[in-house]
């Protein structure tokens, strides 16, 4: 079967075809990024009467925006035991309750604009890879939002006897990227932001009177420029591209399989997790024909014929019963990890930011972009806990992430030697 190299999401949705227009001389506000934070960002600014200008170096919406698993969850990855030892009580539980404040705007956001995207609150399971990661979920339990799986129960949740157990993550969710995407754009289009695909930033300098920005087709001077690039941040905003840790997250989808298949394998239609340090995550295809599955291919990049034969093989790992099972899509998009596995929205002068979204930015994305537009407005709703920790980088660090293979490496051992 002939292998498509593009996402799944865009046989349903394909990317929006507008065609670069003029790039006006001046604008209250530029947005770097067509994805989920920029048009946020640009959103809040054009429904108050600003003019905005959304700059996006390939075609609208070609990043992770539409690239990502679609799975939902609080996007707050340390805990609170470890943030309070670093940040203090008071802090680490104002960034552990934007994590569902995050999810909240993002059913709000969309129930308000009407954007049919498959959303739904469905819950995620995460399975136990160990007997160790068993006996650390179980404590996570709550009996209320988080609750722990036996292994005995284990088929209740997913059609696989590979885990040791899991917890359910009740109030997680779900949506299709692509729909999503295409309705936050119409949004953006309708209240007047200006998107200009194949307008790359080459270089951004802040003076008094704003922030001129170059591209290949003229400049632009902005009053306050919102930076929203995650995983793919410029070369032009070099001091954000060094607190940023680009990582090429994988795809794959299956062919269409008969509806008992499914239900075998995902029995309550959740989203589905690991313990592991290089997860796996998947899913049924919101028609609930196929199964999607990603995750970490390689310890470097892959291409895709390589990234969907390993794929499929930890697939199989996990349910035996596709083996048969051709596989149709294979895909990638950048992630941005940060150093402290927080994400992380502020301002250096003019220049706004929100990125460092750790692979699980779609709830948090649209929230700090909006964010991020608030800010712009001089609105106080724009304050964040988010804004408080420091965004840290490391020595002879610039952006390019020459250490990944190591460490990724390093990490698939130590979940073989399950440590």
């Amino acid at each position: 079967m002939e292998l498509k190299t593009t996402p799944y999401w865009w046989d349903a949705t394909p990317l929006s075809r507008i065609e670069r227009g003029d790039l006006p001389a001046r604008a209250d506000a530029v947005v770097i990024g067509s994805g989920y934070t920029g048009l946020h960002a640009a959103l809040q600014i054009a429904r108050k009467g600003r003019s905005v200008v959304v700059l996006e170096k390939g075609r609208i919406g070609q990043g992770c925006s539409t690239r990502n698993g679609g799975q939902l969850s609080y996007s707050i990855k340390p805990g609170l035991r470890a943030l309070t030892a670093k940040h203090g009580a008071e802090v680490a539980a104002a960034i552990r309750a934007e994590g569902p404040a995050s999810l909240a705007f993002l059913g709000d956001f969309i129930t308000s604009e009407q954007i049919d995207c498959d959303y739904r609150l469905c819950g995620r399971f995460d399975g136990a890879a160990t007997a160790r990661a068993w006996v650390e979920m179980r404590q996570q339990a709550d009996g209320h939002d988080i609750i722990a799986v036996p292994r005995d129960r284990q088929r209740e949740e997913i059609g696989s006897d590979w885990y040791h157990g899991g917890i359910v993550h009740r109030n997680y969710g779900a949506l299709d990227p692509g729909k999503y995407h295409a309705g936050l754009l119409r949004a953006a289009l309708q209240a007047g932001v200006v998107v200009l695909p194949e307008s790359p930033v080459e270089t951004m300098d802040e003076g008094e009177d704003g922030v001129l920005l170059c591209t290949p087709h003229g400049a632009i001077m902005a009053r306050d420029v919102v930076l929203g690039t995650n995983g793919y941040t410029p070369e032009a905003a070099p001091w954000h591209r060094e607190r940023v840790i680009p990582i090429g997250s994988y795809i794959i989808a299956t062919e269409e399989l008969p509806r008992e298949v499914i239900d075998r394998l995902f029995p309550q239609d959740r989203m589905h997790c690991d313990s592991r340090r290089v997860i796996y995550y998947y899913r049924a295809s919101p028609d609930r024909r196929r199964v999607l599955f990603g995750g970490r291919a390689a310890a470097g990049e892959a291409g895709a014929t390589t990234a969907a034969r390993r794929l499929r093989a930890e697939m199989v790992r996990l349910f035996p019963e596709l083996e048969s099972v051709a596989i149709t899509h294979s895909w990638m998009g950048f992630v941005a990890f940060t150093f402290d596995k927080l994400a992380h929205t502020g301002a250096r002068g003019r220049v706004h930011h929100a990125m460092g979204y750790c692979g699980s930015g779609i709830g948090m994305a649209s929230y700090l972009g909006m964010k991020a537009g608030l800010r712009v407005l001089g609105d106080p709703a724009g304050e964040t806990a988010m804004m408080r920790p420091a965004f840290p980088s490391r020595p002879l660090y610039s952006g390019d992430p020459w250490f990944l293979p190591a460490a990724v490496a390093t990490y698939r051992m130590l979940d073989r030697l399950g440590l």
